[in-house]
């Protein structure tokens, strides 16, 4: 459902560069997980999947932020995270930061279903697990339904990771269409 005409988002519209507006977020410490989607079962973000990773995205300026713990299970070796694990928090944040993109530029009072087209990690350096992981998600274009996404995931102010995503918001009769509901 579109809201009429002139009427923004409850958030602030900010401007950006080639015509791209993204909204400051006004959900105070909420995360659009728990704001949009409290029933997802996604293993990567879903509020509902005990098993989860359950990623929290909150917007901030032009940017989703997120900080999360592993756990010693999410370990490759010594006291280092395994890249699978990165690279589904990642692609989650940056999912959602497509998905908010969307819904704030074409003026929507809910979140569209997108999907992950394409996304390359780069590992820069292994990512520690006795750290808290800092996530940063920005939207860099968007062309109609696909939204061109970068992350990335700092350690103490060390740059770990980064991540490239093109994704897609899905039309009606696709599976993940109702995703967020």
């Amino acid at each position: 459902m579109r809201r009429p005409s002139g009427q923004a988002h409850p958030a602030t519209l900010k401007e950006r560069p080639a015509g791209l507006r993204i909204a400051l977020a006004t959900l105070g410490s909420k995360s659009l997980q728990d704001t949009y989607a409290p029933n997802s079962v996604c293993f990567g973000c879903g509020p509902k999947n005990p098993k989860g990773l359950r990623i929290k995205s909150i917007p901030a300026g032009e940017s989703l932020v997120a900080s999360w713990s592993p756990q010693p299970h999410h370990a490759a070796f010594s006291n280092f995270a395994n890249g699978g694990i990165v690279s589904v928090l990642l692609d989650c944040h940056c999912n959602w930061t497509a998905a908010y993109t969307l819904m704030n530029t074409r003026g929507l009072d809910h979140l569209p279903g997108t999907v992950t087209a394409e996304f390359t990690v780069r590992f820069l350096r292994p990512t520690p697990m006795n750290k808290v992981w800092k996530f940063e998600a920005k939207p860099k274009r968007v062309d109609g339904d696909k939204v061109q996404v970068e992350g990335k995931v700092e350690v103490d102010g060390l740059l770990t990771a980064t991540m490239t995503g093109l994704f897609v918001a899905v039309k009606e009769g696709h599976p993940a269409y109702h995703r967020w509901q």
